[in-house]
């Protein structure tokens, strides 16, 4: 069983920065690869970023590119998101996952376990 628990969202003007942090307890966090996805109200979860275990991998959906940073340190079980250049569109509950396998999904099915959320809000 692995718990995760977001913080780090909140207000933002458009072009501002927020820090996401996802901080998991229980097994095999190291091992797993790890995601962020989000869901804006009457939308589907979207896949944002993933990170492979060791962090020497990671994918991006194409709108945040260039934009956002995910990256983790397995010695304090958390796992990041640096959102750059914020715009209204990425206004969503974003969530962490902890991946069925070492390898980045894009997919919800492909993660076992979430997070609560944490909602970000840009202002125009």
């Amino acid at each position: 069983q692995v718990q995760l628990v977001e913080s780090g969202g909140g207000l933002v003007q458009a072009g501002g920065s927020l820090r996401l942090s996802c901080t998991a307890s229980g097994r095999s966090f190291a091992t797993a690869a790890m995601g962020w996805f989000r869901q804006a109200p009457g939308k589907e979860r979207q896949f944002v970023a993933g990170i492979s275990w060791s962090g020497g991998s990671t994918r991006y959906a194409d709108s945040v590119k260039g934009r956002f940073t995910i990256s983790r340190d397995n010695a304090k079980n958390t796992m990041y998101l640096q959102m750059n250049s914020l715009k209204p569109e990425d206004t969503a509950i974003y969530y962490c996952a902890h991946c069925r396998s070492a390898l980045v999904g894009t997919t919800p099915i492909e993660y076992e376990y979430w997070g609560q959320g944490t909602q970000v809000t840009v202002s125009s």
